[in-house]
C-alpha cells in the first residue's frame, strides 16, 4: 500500500499486517543472506536454528522454523551438497538424520550472526529497548496462542446460517 492509498478493513486486519511486516523485512535480509552468502531465506532459518541447537532431525527444524517439510527438506539439501550441512543416522529413529552445520556451515553462521544483529538493530531503531521487548513479549504470545487454536474447532463455519 502506498502512503496515498486509501486505508482498507485488510489494512486493519492484523494478521494481514503481521505477514506484511514479515514479508518486507525478511525480503530485505534475503536480498543481503543471498548477495554475500549465496543463501535463500529457507536455507538460513535451518542454519540458524542448527548454529543454535548444535544438531536437529527435519522434523524438528520443520517445528522449529514452522516451514513445511518439503521447504525443510529442499534446504537441507542443498545446505548439504554446499557442504555447509552434513547428516547423520538418527540412533533411536531409523528413519531420520541428525543435521548439523559442518565446520564450514559453522564459520558461515559466525560470519552472518553479526550482519543479523545489525540489520535487527537497523529494523528497530526507531523503537526503545523496551517498545523492543514489549514487541517480542507480544509476538510470542501471538506464536502461542495461533498454535493452541484448532481450526476445526475454535473457528466458526461462516457457510453455517
Amino acid at each position: 500500500m502506498t502512503s496515498t492509498a486509501r486505508p482498507t478493513k485488510l489494512d486493519e486486519f492484523l494478521p494481514y499486517q503481521l505477514s506484511i511486516a514479515s514479508n518486507a523485512a525478511s525480503n530485505r535480509i534475503a536480498e543481503v543472506y543471498r548477495n554475500q552468502f549465496d543463501l535463500r531465506i529457507p536455507e538460513w532459518r535451518i542454519m540458524a536454528v542448527l548454529g543454535d541447537a548444535g544438531s536437529a532431525t527435519q522434523r524438528d527444524l520443520a517445528e522449529r522454523t514452522v516451514m513445511d517439510k518439503v521447504a525443510v527438506n529442499r534446504a537441507c539439501r542443498s545446505l548439504e551438497e554446499r557442504g555447509l550441512l552434513e547428516r547423520e543416522p538418527n540412533a533411536t529413529d531409523g528413519r531420520s538424520h541428525h543435521l548439523a552445520l559442518t565446520g564450514e556451515g559453522r564459520a558461515t553462521y559466525d560470519r552472518i550472526m553479526p550482519l543479523a544483529r545489525e540489520m535487527e538493530q537497523r529494523l528497530f531503531a526507531a523503537f526503545t529497548a523496551e517498545e523492543r521487548a514489549t514487541f517480542s513479549r507480544m509476538l510470542s504470545r501471538v506464536r502461542d496462542r495461533a498454535g493452541q487454536l484448532d481450526p476445526d474447532t475454535d473457528f466458526g463455519d461462516p457457510g453455517a446460517g
